[in-house]
């Protein structure tokens, strides 16, 4: 049996964030995610699972753009008008990445936000690292790892200059033989 890639890919600011405070995303405006390979990306995995508040930015986008995903949503909350292939889950993130898994997805992508790549990494599904590190410092903000994110060794896999001093990285998790 083939082991589930859990590959996060994101946009990060020099600082470590991953929005300002108020979620904006207008610094990215001059970074297309096509730089960074998010369509073949996209292409290539089967399941996406986020938090709450990285759905309602995705939802406030327009159109939904991964109907043909499965897409989990961790909230408490019920998603009014959720779009097709979309379901919530609450509680312990490890059992809905197994309940993924027996699903047969193979390739998943950890969306966000903070929280769920935190948790992901306490539940040692977290295989990827994929960052546009973007040239800019956003100060106060929304951090990629926040307080509590367990230590997680990564390998730098590929290191690739973009467009006004952005950089594609890749990282890969080092685990213990």
């Amino acid at each position: 049996m083939t082991r589930t890639v859990w590959h996060c890919h994101i946009a990060v600011s020099l600082d470590g964030k991953i929005a300002p405070p108020d979620g904006r995303f207008d610094w990215l405006a001059n970074h297309p995610p096509e730089e960074f390979g998010i369509d073949a990306f996209l292409a290539s995995v089967d399941g996406i699972l986020m938090g709450r508040e990285t759905y309602d930015v995705v939802r406030r986008f327009g159109a939904w753009p991964y109907a043909d995903k499965q897409t989990v949503v961790m909230t408490h909350r019920a998603l009014p008008d959720a779009p097709p292939g979309v379901e919530t889950r609450s509680g312990d993130l490890g059992a809905v990445a197994a309940e993924l898994e027996a699903r047969g997805c193979r390739r998943v992508w950890i969306e966000g936000g903070g929280q769920v790549i935190r948790e992901m990494i306490a539940a040692d599904r977290f295989d990827v690292l994929e960052m546009a590190v973007i040239p800019i410092v956003l100060g106060d903000g929304i951090p990629l790892f926040p307080p509590g994110t367990p230590e997680l060794d990564l390998r730098l896999a590929s290191c690739t200059p973009r467009s006004r001093g952005a950089l594609h990285l890749v990282y890969e998790v080092v685990r213990a033989a």
